[in-house]
């Protein structure tokens, strides 16, 4: 079963798109139906299916996770002791842990059966830059 190392580079906390990727892997490896798995091999960042049409999308969700989680170092999070890594070390795990790092999307006729405006992202927690290794696999 085809298998491959998908590596992005993240300039900071945010929504990094990859669906051209999935799209291309998935083409060169399937020309039936199956399952497409996406993976990211990381605690601090995590991956979504969301709308890939509006900037505001990406923008209201940034916005949103930074209120639901602040940074460590802010008074409402007082509470944290895992920090090892700065302010963002803890709020990072912790998105991470509400969302998702596994994915799994239908394969139909060799492609991945996305909707009209979705597209597949990392969403990239840490506020330093990071290379960040995801595993596509297809199965049947």
């Amino acid at each position: 079963m085809p298998q491959a190392v998908l590596s992005i580079e993240t300039h900071g906390q945010g929504l990094y798109e990859f669906t051209d990727a999935a799209r291309r892997f998935v083409a060169a490896n399937s020309s039936g139906e199956g399952l497409l798995t996406v993976f990211v091999r990381h605690t601090s960042c995590s991956l979504l299916i969301q709308e890939n049409a509006d900037p505001d999308v990406r923008h209201d969700l940034d916005a949103f996770f930074a209120r639901l989680v602040p940074p460590a170092d802010q008074a409402s999070m007082h509470w944290i002791t895992h920090r090892d890594e700065g302010p963002d070390d803890m709020p990072a795990h912790i998105k991470a842990a509400l969302t998702a790092t596994s994915i799994g999307i239908p394969v139909t006729a060799g492609a991945p059966v996305f909707g009209t405006w979705q597209g597949l992202y990392l969403f990239e927690h840490r506020d330093r830059p990071h290379r960040r290794e995801i595993v596509l696999h297809l199965g049947p």
